[in-house]
C-alpha cells in the first residue's frame, strides 16, 4: 500500500511540475477577446488576439507591430472569408512584408531627402526608400513588440509603445497608445493618442491592404471607389509632394463619384500611391471613402478625423510574396486607404502641420466599416 501510495505522489508530483513548465497557448479573457502564444521578438512575447462581436465577425491583431493579420466577415452568399492581406504565422512578418496592416509612425508616409528642421535643428532619418524616409525608417513601430491590454469586457485592445528619443532619428521620447475596437455593427475602430517631451513631427496611421472579394486571386481594378476629396498632392518621381493642392475634377483621380479603380488607373504612370486632401466640414469623425465589390457584396466605409487619405493601389505587389496557403499576391491584389496628415508636411509648412510639442496631445480616430450592399 506503501509502494501504491509513494508512485501515486511521484505521478501527482510529475504531472504539476509539466503543468507549471509547459507554456500556455490559450488564454480567454472575455468572450469578445482571446489570445495564444505566437512566439518571440527581440527577447518578448508575441501574442495574437482575437477580437469576436456579436455577429461572429472576427478580427485578429498581434501586438508585433500592432498589425491586423485578418479580419474575417462574410459576403453576400453568407460565405466567410479574409478581407485583407495577412499571415498565419508570425514567420510572414518576420520576413518584412510591405507592412500589412501594421501600425506606422513616427511619420506614416514619406519624407523628403531623409531629413527636416525644428526650428535650427537639422534632422537626419533612414533613406529606406531610395533618397526617400518611408513609415518610420528601417525599424518603425510595424517591426517593434507593443504591450498590449485585452479589455476584460468589450471586443477591445489596447497597445502602448515608447518611443524613445532619437529612435530612427526622430526627437523626443513619445508616449503612444493605439486602441483597436471591434463594434457590434461591424466596425473597427483605431483611435491613436500621444505625448512627446520634445518637439516632433507625428503621422501615425495603419497600412491595411484590403481586397473585399476575399480572394487574392481577384484584383482590386474591379472595386469601385469613391472618395470625398476636390483637391490632390501631386508627387515627383520620388512621391514626394510637389506642395501644389491639384483639382481632381474630371481627371483619373476624380472619385468625387464611385468608379472603378481600373477604368483610369493607366493614366496614373506606376498607379495610385497619393494623398487626397479631403473635403472636411469639421474636426469631428467624418465619411471620406467608400470602398465597394459587386463580386462579394461587401462594402467598405471610411471614416476619419485626419485631413488626409493615402490612396495606394498594390503597386509593388509582384508576385514574390505568397499567402499562408501559398497564394502568390500579385499587382493590384489589394489596395491601402491609409488616412494621415500629408507626405513630408515637416518639410512643406503650407501643409498642415505634424509638429507636436511638449504639453500637448495627438489624437486621431479612424474607423473601417463593413456592411453588405
Amino acid at each position: 500500500m506503501k509502494k501504491i501510495s509513494w508512485m501515486l505522489g511521484l505521478v501527482l508530483m510529475l504531472a504539476a511540475c509539466q503543468s507549471a513548465t509547459e507554456p500556455t497557448t490559450e488564454t480567454t479573457t472575455s468572450k469578445a477577446v482571446s489570445s495564444i502564444n505566437w512566439g518571440t521578438v527581440d527577447g518578448k512575447e508575441v501574442k495574437l488576439y482575437t477580437l469576436t462581436n456579436k455577429n461572429g465577425v472576427e478580427v485578429k491583431i498581434t501586438n508585433y507591430g500592432g498589425i491586423v493579420t485578418s479580419w474575417i466577415t462574410a459576403d453576400k452568399k453568407g460565405n466567410k472569408s479574409n478581407v485583407v492581406l495577412g499571415f498565419d504565422s508570425l514567420s510572414g512578418y518576420l520576413a518584412k512584408p510591405p507592412y500589412f496592416g501594421a501600425i506606422i509612425g513616427r511619420y506614416g508616409n514619406r519624407i523628403g531627402n531623409a531629413t527636416f528642421k525644428i526650428d535650427t535643428a537639422t534632422y537626419q532619418l533612414a533613406a529606406n526608400d531610395g533618397k526617400q524616409h518611408l513609415h518610420g525608417g528601417n525599424k518603425g513601430y510595424d517591426k517593434v513588440v507593443w504591450d498590449a491590454q485585452p479589455s476584460d469586457s468589450t471586443a477591445s485592445l489596447t497597445l502602448t509603445y515608447l518611443s524613445k528619443d532619437g529612435e530612427e532619428g526622430y526627437p523626443g521620447n513619445l508616449s503612444i497608445t493605439v486602441v483597436y475596437t471591434l463594434t457590434d455593427a461591424d466596425e473597427l475602430l483605431m483611435e491613436y493618442s500621444a505625448e512627446t517631451d520634445k518637439t516632433t513631427p507625428v503621422n501615425l496611421t495603419n497600412h491595411s491592404y484590403f481586397n473585399l472579394t476575399g480572394d487574392v486571386a481577384n484584383t482590386i481594378l474591379s472595386h469601385q471607389l469613391q472618395v470625398h476629396a476636390d483637391k490632390y498632392t501631386p508627387v515627383d518621381a520620388g512621391l514626394i509632394p510637389t506642395g501644389e493642392l491639384k483639382a481632381v475634377k474630371d481627371g483619373p483621380f476624380d472619385f468625387l463619384q464611385p468608379h472603378q479603380i481600373g477604368e483610369r488607373i493607366a493614366q496614373v504612370p506606376g498607379g495610385y500611391d497619393h494623398n487626397f486632401v479631403l473635403n472636411r466640414t469639421s474636426a469631428d469623425l467624418e465619411l471620406v471613402a467608400t470602398l465597394s465589390d459587386s463580386i462579394s457584396g461587401r462594402k467598405l466605409e471610411v471614416y476619419t478625423t485626419e485631413p488626409g487619405l493615402q490612396f495606394y493601389s498594390g503597386n509593388f505587389l509582384d508576385g514574390s510574396i505568397k499567402t499562408s496557403s501559398g497564394q502568390p499576391i500579385q499587382q493590384h491584389a489589394a489596395l491601402c486607404l491609409e488616412t494621415q496628415h500629408f507626405p513630408d508636411s515637416p518639410n512643406k509648412p503650407e501643409f498642415p502641420s505634424t509638429l507636436l510639442k511638449p504639453g500637448e496631445k495627438y489624437h486621431t480616430v479612424t474607423k473601417y466599416k463593413i456592411t453588405l450592399q
